[in-house]
């Protein structure tokens, strides 16, 4: 599974071209029809050409970047994946509760997070060690929550709430309580 981080790059890059592009566009069709003289005008066939350039190239960025996404092959075919792990994790009253006080995961192993509220919505959300998110999900009271990821990094992760649940869940934090380990 290609890291969550490496997929952000690539689509900020892409997406920020793209941006540029359809800016730069903007500017260029502002500049023509606001100039005096005979060089005013913009051809409507030229025009036209650069919209259904952007259409197309806009498309075709969604279509490329939906294919970078990791977990999407399993949300598509869950049913095709067994997971190695599960981890049943109850929130309640502003805490997780754990079903034991670290989780050990072996590197590629396929991990079902089970995650059950029955007061408010909650994030659960997994952080590396230097806080940027690995992947997050809503945790809605009643409803099925649960999300399959596999690990490919070592080290430790930190459980945090990433949905407001009031002012209590900003300490909504489980230091370093997944443990990835590669053999």
């Amino acid at each position: 599974m290609v890291d969550s981080e490496i997929v952000l790059t690539g689509q900020t890059v892409a997406y920020t071209i793209y941006c540029i592009v359809i800016i730069l566009l903007m500017a260029w069709f502002s500049y023509r029809i606001t100039k005096s003289g005979k060089q005013s005008k913009v051809k409507p066939a030229l025009f036209y050409s650069f919209v259904a350039f952007l259409v197309v190239l806009g498309v075709s960025l969604h279509i490329i970047t939906y294919e970078t996404i990791p977990w999407s092959p399993i949300d598509l075919n869950r049913s095709a994946y067994t997971p190695d792990k599960v981890f049943h994790i109850t929130v309640d009253r502003h805490k997780f509760i754990l079903p034991s006080e670290k989780m050990v995961v072996k590197c590629n192993d396929l991990v079902l997070f089970d995650v059950k509220s029955d007061d408010l919505t909650y994030g659960f959300g997994v952080f590396r060690q230097d806080n940027s998110m690995l992947f997050q999900m809503q945790v809605v009271p009643r409803h099925k929550n649960d999300v399959l990821w596999k690990f490919t990094s070592p080290g430790l992760y930190t459980i945090r709430s990433t949905e407001y649940s009031g002012p209590r869940g900003v300490s909504m934090v489980e230091k370093d309580v997944i443990e990835v380990i590669c053999p």
